[in-house]
């Protein structure tokens, strides 16, 4: 039973569709693992805190990648808002 739509944005499609086949491969069955348990606790699932990140939480995916997504719960829906690489995440974002 999927107890949340996954919805992937464009920014997210973009940067899946670039990837080598195989990698897209584990991203993408990753990802939707959203849709039935979006929120932190076991694993691999964090919430960033940090004022400018409100309610965005992140997702490693296989030591390379990291998601990063938006939960609506009142809609029942998953948003990945962006995905990249473990080092541009660690650039740009910092290291949480």
């Amino acid at each position: 039973m999927v107890a949340y739509h996954l919805v992937i944005g464009k920014k997210a499609l973009e940067f899946i569709n670039a990837l080598p086949s195989k990698s897209q491969r584990i991203v993408i069955e990753k990802c939707k693992t959203l849709a039935n348990d979006p929120f932190p606790g076991q694993g691999d699932k964090e919430i960033i805190h940090r004022k400018s990140h409100k309610n965005i939480y992140r997702l490693h995916i296989s030591r390379s990648f990291t998601a990063f997504y938006k939960i609506y719960k009142d809609e029942k829906m998953v948003k990945i808002l962006e995905i990249t690489t473990i080092e541009h995440t660690h650039k740009i974002y910092g290291r949480f």
